[in-house]
C-alpha cells in the first residue's frame, strides 16, 4: 500500500485511527470531574476571583492618632480636625500601645502622635500603603500649614518651621507582611487537605480493594475503626506543622505571639474537625472517582472563600456570614489571630466552637451513613 493510500485509510471514519479518537472522546465526556475541571473550573475560579477583586471605590487609609503629650492641647485638636475633614483618611483614635500593635498588624497604615514639641509619624517601611498614607496625610498637614499662614495664624499643627514640628519615625515589624498573612493560611489549607485526603481516600481505597468488609467479622464497631483513622492521623500532623512553621520562622522570621497552648488546641480543633468531613464524604464512595470528585466539591468553595491567599473581607456583604460559617475561615480567623495577634481563648472561641460543631455534626453523620461494602 502506498502513501496516498495508507493516508486514505486513516481520514476515513471506520479507520482504527479514527476510532480511537472517538473511544478517548467519549471516555472524557463520561466523567463528569474531567469535565468539571477542564470547563467549569476555570469559570468558578474567573467568577470567585472577579467578585473579590472587583472594581470599588478607593478606600479610606486608616490613620490612628495617639496623644503623647499627657493632656490635649491646641495642637492635638488642632491635627484632629486637620485629618478628621480630609475624605481619604479614616482616622481613628488609639492609645500609644494599641496603635503601634494595629501598626505592626497591618490595621492600620499610619500612626500620628502628637507631642508637645510637634508631630511624629510612625510609618512600617516593609508596606507600600504605609508610604502612601504617610504621603497624604504630610500633603494634608502642609496644606493646613499654607492655609493657616495665608490667614495670619501661628497656631496650626505644621504652622512655624514644618521641619522642626513633624518627623518620621520607620519600623520595621512582623505581623503585618503578606508572609504573615499566607503562613497561617497555609497551616490551615494544610490541615483541611490532610484531613480529607488522608482519612477520605484511604479510606475507600480500603473498600475498593475489599478490605473494609473483611473487618466485619472481626469484634469491632464502626465508632473504633473511625476513631483509629482520627488518631492515627494525628501521629503525622506534629511533623507536618513543625516543618511549616519551623521553615517559616527560618526563611521568614514568622514567630508565634501568642501561647503555644491556645495554638495546640487550634490546630487540634481543625485537625478534628477535617478528618470528621474527610469520614463523611468517604462513608458511602464506593470508587476513587467518587471519593476524588467529592473531595473537590467540598474543599473547592474554602480554597477560594476561607481567606487563604487573600482576605475573605474581599467578597460583598451578602455572602459574608455564609464564608464565616465555613470551616476553613474559622480556622484561619483563629489560626492568624493567635499567630499574628497573640489572641486568647476568649478572642478565638467563637471559630473554635464552630470547627467543634462541624467536627460533631460530620462524625454522627459518618456513623449513620458508613458503609463497609
Amino acid at each position: 500500500m502506498n502513501l496516498d493510500e495508507q493516508l486514505e485509510v486513516n481520514s476515513s471514519p471506520q479507520s482504527p485511527m479514527w476510532q480511537l479518537i472517538l473511544a478517548r472522546v467519549r471516555d472524557f465526556y463520561r466523567e463528569p470531574a474531567a469535565i468539571f475541571w477542564v470547563y467549569g473550573f476555570p469559570l468558578v475560579l474567573a467568577v470567585a476571583l472577579g467578585t473579590a477583586f472587583r472594581d470599588r471605590p478607593v478606600e479610606r487609609i486608616p490613620v490612628a492618632v495617639t496623644n503623647a503629650a499627657g493632656s490635649p492641647g491646641p495642637l492635638w485638636a488642632e491635627t484632629l480636625e486637620s485629618l478628621g475633614k480630609d475624605p481619604r483618611i479614616e482616622l481613628r483614635i488609639l492609645d500609644s500601645s494599641q496603635a503601634s500593635k494595629e501598626l505592626a498588624l497591618g490595621k492600620t497604615a499610619l500612626v500620628v502622635e502628637v507631642e508637645s514639641a510637634g508631630l511624629v509619624l510612625k510609618t512600617e517601611k516593609n508596606r507600600p500603603e504605609s508610604a502612601l498614607a504617610q504621603g497624604v496625610v504630610e500633603a494634608v498637614l502642609w496644606k493646613t500649614k499654607a492655609g493657616s499662614a495665608s490667614q495670619g495664624s501661628g497656631s496650626a499643627p505644621v504652622s512655624g518651621k514644618a521641619e522642626n514640628r513633624i518627623r518620621v519615625e520607620e519600623t520595621a515589624e512582623t505581623g503585618g507582611r503578606y508572609i504573615d498573612f499566607l503562613i497561617p493560611g497555609l497551616l490551615g489549607m494544610n490541615l483541611m487537605g490532610g484531613g480529607l485526603w488522608g482519612l477520605g481516600y484511604v479510606t475507600v481505597d480500603l473498600r475498593v480493594r475489599k478490605l473494609l468488609k473483611r473487618l466485619i467479622a472481626t469484634p469491632m464497631s464502626r465508632v473504633d475503626f473511625l476513631l483509629s483513622l482520627v488518631l492515627g492521623r494525628m501521629g503525622f500532623l506534629l511533623l507536618e506543622i513543625m516543618i511549616l512553621l519551623g521553615f517559616a520562622w527560618l526563611a521568614f522570621d514568622v514567630s508565634i505571639h501568642g501561647s503555644v497552648a491556645t495554638l495546640a488546641l487550634t490546630i487540634l480543633a481543625g485537625a478534628v474537625c477535617f478528618q470528621a468531613i474527610g469520614l463523611l464524604v468517604a462513608s458511602r464512595a464506593t470508587s476513587y472517582e467518587a471519593v476524588s470528585g467529592l473531595m473537590n466539591l467540598t474543599m473547592l468553595p474554602m480554597y477560594v472563600l476561607s481567606g487563604v491567599f487573600f482576605s475573605s473581607d474581599r467578597f460583598p456583604q451578602v455572602v459574608q456570614p455564609l464564608i464565616q460559617a465555613l470551616p476553613l475561615t474559622a480556622l484561619n480567623a483563629s489560626l492568624r489571630g493567635v499567630i499574628n495577634e497573640g489572641s486568647g481563648l476568649a478572642e478565638i472561641y467563637g471559630n473554635l466552637l464552630i470547627l467543634f460543631g462541624w467536627a460533631a455534626a460530620a462524625f454522627v453523620l459518618a456513623l449513620r451513613l458508613f458503609r463497609w461494602r
